[in-house]
């Protein structure tokens, strides 16, 4: 126990090192209790969302999509146990890959946007935070904000989420990752994407009224 190292800090969760667990790195995403909340309504909310994250990453694992994968899940806890995924984050090679390397990546990204819509998984934070390039895979990971849906809005707002995260996070690239995604997510989602990057245009339009309000 000694070892274990708080390497992130959440809103929601603490997502915790441990270099040797059964012998193995793995990363412990531990949910916090919320005094703010009655204790039995906080223990299971906590128990809830757990459970439901585990299920959405399994899910997506089975699909093909590169995730975590899971050792242990203890509701009571609300922990996952989970792999350590090495590589780095795309949010922190974005500036020092060159073009043609963004784009292959991004367009990869793309296409694994499209397949967890596919398979009505809303990821919830879509952005460069949340995936990991570890050798030639993309792995998606922190699916603490996903759901189960098919609806387009859900849809749209995963998409306008990155296209935002983009213009903010990558400003100077923008429009090279951006193409480059947006390819990769209608070649997935075939007839489907063309209603949701409508609904996600239209999500963006609206943010810009509120702001201006």
């Amino acid at each position: 126990m000694a070892d274990l190292k708080i390497i992130a800090k959440g809103a929601e969760a603490d997502i915790i090192l441990d270099p040797n667990w059964n012998g193995k790195k793995a990363i412990i995403k531990r949910r916090n209790q919320k005094k703010y909340r009655h204790p039995m309504l906080d223990e299971n909310i906590r128990r809830i969302r757990t459970i439901h994250e585990a299920e959405i990453i399994h899910r997506a694992k089975e699909s093909g999509i590169p995730t975590p994968l899971i050792y242990l899940v203890n509701p009571t806890k609300a922990e996952i146990i989970m792999e350590y995924i090495e590589g780095t984050k795309i949010r922190d090679i974005v500036m020092t890959n060159n073009d043609e390397e963004n784009t292959r990546i991004f367009y990869q990204i793309g296409i694994q946007a499209g397949k967890l819509h596919k398979l009505k998984i809303i990821h919830g934070d879509l952005t460069t935070s949340n995936m990991i390039k570890s050798g030639n895979r993309i792995v998606f990971i922190d699916f603490g904000l996903g759901e189960i849906s098919e609806e387009v809005e859900k849809r749209g707002v995963d998409v306008n989420l990155m296209k935002k995260m983009l213009t903010s996070t990558h400003y100077l690239k923008q429009d090279i990752l951006l193409s480059a995604f947006l390819k990769g997510y209608v070649a997935s989602m075939d007839e489907e994407a063309k209603e949701v990057l409508d609904r996600a245009e239209e999500i963006s339009k609206r943010g810009r009224y509120i702001e201006k309000e």
